[in-house]
């Protein structure tokens, strides 16, 4: 990668997206409490040089904006993450060329991978310091608390890499990790993702599970983690993509796995299946604290870290957080894959007030009767991550879905609840989700608001009001003459109409 987490600090410096805070912080609570009024204002990154406890400073709020975001991606505009779903949507569902552009495309794609394909760095800065086991101790690195209920401190921006035992295809993912003593953390993750899945297989052949977790990796490489996209391709050819070049890994030192050679921490252990530790209450991306549960126990061994290092970090919570503005970018990259699976979608959004995937507003293309409850149905079987999406509204193509005032005016003058909501109920859910009647299962709704064609309705619907396009371009001519020249028509703010936005 062309890039480390220290290039991207400096890049938001230099475009005056960072705050250096010089004065003494306290991790346990202090620190979030700073970050989240930053977060709530759209402001910028921070970089605290002086934290308590601690002789490393804390980085938090780096992907606080969308588009600071881009800036990770090395992209200036949202749009261009289509491009990038484009491609990843190639590569998931190839097919046979019809023309010879399209032969092009698809090669210049497989060169890309090809590029993308991970190098080792033989000396990484990732192991300039080395700390054996008997003088580690992880309280020395500055783990936050972010909120006064957390049973404890948190690591959340860690890439957490198992390998499995079989195939030994390792596995990258982003779990939160609680502090459980000086050398021990325990590990959160949902029993279908890949680090639960290699324990699972390690226990069965008697083994201890290899774990290395990296901190302070370049926000790409994490956006890459976060991706769940079903291609069979490994997350470090999904950053050699997202970069355009391949990620520099370097092999750890204690443990049979490889992490980012641009790591700002390393840390390396094992856990052993059924050694588990109560995990939790913290608070979680629903905006309340969330259970306790068992969770695997991490027995470190080894850190690794590069001289000065600096410790990346974020929290959860009610948005706006980082994580939803990592997954309005997400958003944007799935959308060329949501067409390709649902040809109809014109294109589709998750709100972040609506914590990032709990509801979905697609727009169609609509031919035919009944298309909008079978997009909404195509929908949640899309992408694995729609499974937990619990409101599919579908409207119009000609409707901004990126706007609220034209979704609610569509749900408002298109839908009858008796015929354009159905509802299923008691299906597989999220277990944070305090809605559900039942912890695991819930219902989801759907909602057509379109416009209704026969035999949806026996009705003929209204013409839709519309200028008259003579005195609209006469109006356009005389704009000047009116004494109105100065005044610039554009996007209204909300607030003047009520909203506080």
């Amino acid at each position: 990668m062309a890039r480390d987490l220290r290039g991207f600090i400096n890049l938001l410096e230099e475009r005056g997206q960072l705050r250096r805070i010089k004065a003494s912080v306290d991790p346990d609570l202090e620190i979030a409490e700073i970050s989240n009024r930053m977060l709530q204002a759209g402001g910028p990154g921070l970089l605290f040089e002086n934290v308590q406890g601690s002789p490393f400073p804390i980085a938090i709020n780096l992907m606080g904006t969308v588009e600071r975001i881009c800036w990770a991606m090395n992209m200036d505009n949202p749009l261009e993450l289509e491009a990038l779903g484009k491609k990843l949507g190639m590569l998931q569902q190839p097919k046979p060329p019809k023309k010879i552009s399209q032969a092009i495309d698809f090669g210049k794609v497989l060169f890309d991978v090809v590029k993308a394909k991970p190098g080792r760095d033989f000396f990484p800065s990732c192991q300039q310091v080395t700390i054996p086991e008997e003088d580690l101790d992880l309280n020395t690195l500055p783990l936050i608390r972010p909120y006064s209920g957390d049973a404890g401190k948190i690591i959340t921006l860690g890439l957490v890499i198992t390998k499995d035992c079989e195939t030994g295809i390792p596995n990258v993912g982003v779990y939160r990790l609680q502090l459980q003593s000086a050398k021990t953390m325990t590990v959160h993750w949902l029993s279908v993702r890949g680090g639960a899945r290699h324990l699972r297989k390690a226990a069965e052949q008697g083994k201890k599970l290899e774990v290395a977790i990296a901190l302070g990796v370049d926000p790409l490489i994490i956006m890459a983690a976060a991706t769940p996209i079903p291609v069979d391709l490994s997350e470090w050819l999904f950053a050699g993509l997202y970069g355009g070049s391949g990620v520099a890994l370097a092999k750890c030192k204690t443990v049979d796995l490889e992490v980012p050679a641009d790591s700002e921490f390393v840390l390396e252990g094992t856990i052993t299946p059924g050694e588990v530790l109560p995990d939790g209450p913290f608070g979680d991306h629903m905006g309340y604290y969330g259970g306790v549960e068992d969770s695997p126990l991490i027995r470190f061994q080894c850190i690794t870290h590069r001289k000065d290092p600096v410790y990346l970090t974020t929290f959860s919570g009610r948005p706006p957080k980082e994580e939803a503005m990592m997954a309005i970018a997400l958003n944007r990259i799935y959308t060329p894959i949501l067409r390709q699976q649902v040809s109809e979608i014109v294109d589709f959004f998750l709100p972040m007030e609506a914590l990032s995937y709990k509801a979905a507003i697609i727009s169609i293309d609509k031919a035919y009767p009944g298309q909008a409850k079978r997009a909404a149905l195509a929908f949640w079987s899309a992408l694995p991550q729609f499974t937990y999406t619990k409101f599919v509204i579908v409207v119009d193509k000609d409707i901004n879905i990126r706007d609220p005032r034209q979704v609610v005016w569509a749900i408002s003058s298109k839908v009858d609840p008796s015929r354009d909501v159905f509802i299923l109920p008691e299906t597989p859910f999220d277990t944070l989700d305090f809605a559900s009647e039942k912890i695991g299962l819930g219902g989801r709704m759907g909602v057509d608001a379109t416009t209704k064609i026969y035999p949806e309705t026996t009705h003929e619907w209204g013409a839709v009001l519309e200028s008259d396009p003579e005195v609209a371009a006469k109006v356009n001519q005389r704009w000047q003459e009116y004494g109105l020249g100065d005044l610039t028509l554009g996007e209204v703010d909300p607030n003047v109409f009520g909203y506080e936005m």
